[in-house]
């Protein structure tokens, strides 16, 4: 298959980062890509950004390839990526990055750096008593608990800045940076309908706070944050209600987004991923990648990103793991990061 730009037809069905409206928040240039076989079809789409730095062109995708005319076989979507590494280069890019961690690709091209990755994610197609029953017993109880002691769950847009200061404090405990309000406001008002706010009270104090982007296709936790100490089980509560809704609006799933595979034992890595996974979902898998045409430019991003975090989440991810390199996939089978200048990348 050839990789050739195509027009945007987003709709509900595809995910939210696929739509025009969300890439162009992101990214200086923007557009999808289509996978077009010989006949002319076009079988599937990859959505992508490009962002503009100084002495940097970087490509960032924001979800994996999507399918249009039935399922890709893992050798047809390898070598749509090729393709995708050959178009890219065509018009001067110096890179393409690590994707954001909601995207997980079933495989990567040729001669690209990659990790595996994962993602719990909850099935919002079965009846919400299955749903609840997934649930693990310590769950249902703090979201009893977080109900029986007076935590509400509100929703709405007003709560936009008070959710932003939350998940700053949070990353800043972790000793994370994270971007400022307004890139943070554009990019989730930009979503318009398809983002909703979420906070958890107790007796007029806001413990925690969430935004979910979504559409049709699944609804994504893509940014948290709580106080140091919130009421127990006002998480909990607030997920659980999120799920609620997510499922009344005929969404299909609700993807926690990100989780290490095989996180180290005690490491806190290890407690989200349990806490992700504890809301019955599965753990699906794939992975993350990124590719080098410009070898100076590339190893001053490695290097930048190695000094400001100890390098970007695929480096970590096969030191972690002890690998070097990751093998093709056969027959199996998505935070903000910095720029190699230190600044926020979108």
């Amino acid at each position: 298959m050839k990789a050739t730009p195509i027009e945007i037809a987003w709709d509900s069905r595809f995910s939210i980062y696929a739509s025009e409206q969300f890439l162009k928040t992101v990214g200086d240039e923007y557009g999808w890509l289509g996978g077009i076989d010989r006949t002319g079809t076009i079988r599937c789409v990859l959505p992508f950004t490009i962002i503009h730095k100084p002495f940097f062109r970087l490509v960032r995708f924001r979800v994996e390839t999507i399918p249009l005319d039935g399922e890709l076989t893992l050798s047809e979507e390898r070598q749509f990526l090729n393709s995708v590494i050959e178009y890219f280069g065509s018009i001067g890019a110096d890179m393409i990055i690590p994707p954001t961690t909601n995207t997980l690709f079933r495989t990567y091209p040729d001669g690209a750096e990659a990790a595996p990755y994962g993602s719990y994610i909850v099935d919002l197609t079965q009846p919400e008593d299955t749903i609840w029953k997934q649930l693990s017993e310590s769950h249902r109880r703090k979201v009893r608990l977080a109900t029986k002691s007076g935590v509400q769950i509100k929703t709405g847009p007003d709560y936009l800045e008070a959710v932003f200061r939350l998940v700053r404090d949070t990353f800043k405990r972790s000793k994370l940076g994270f971007m400022n309000y307004p890139a943070f406001e554009r990019q989730m008002l930009g979503l318009g309908e398809y983002v909703r706010v979420w906070i958890a009270e107790h007796h007029g104090a806001i413990q925690a706070g969430m935004v979910t982007p979504f559409s049709q296709h699944s609804a994504y936790y893509v940014y948290g944050g709580g106080i140091l100490s919130p009421a127990s089980g006002a998480t909990n509560l607030m997920h659980w209600e999120a799920i609620r809704f997510f499922k009344q609006q005929a969404v299909k799933s609700y993807d926690f987004v990100g989780a290490r595979i095989r996180p180290d034992a005690e490491s806190k890595q290890a407690g989200l991923a349990e806490f992700k996974q504890r809301f019955g979902g599965r753990l699906a898998e794939g992975y993350l990648w990124k590719y080098s045409y410009s070898p100076m430019k590339y190893l001053l991003y490695n290097v930048a990103a190695k000094f400001s975090r100890g390098g970007d989440i695929i480096d970590q991810e096969q030191r972690r793991l002890g690998l070097n390199s990751v093998a093709a996939p056969c027959g199996q089978l998505s935070a903000t990061q910095a720029d190699p200048i230190g600044h926020p990348i979108k």
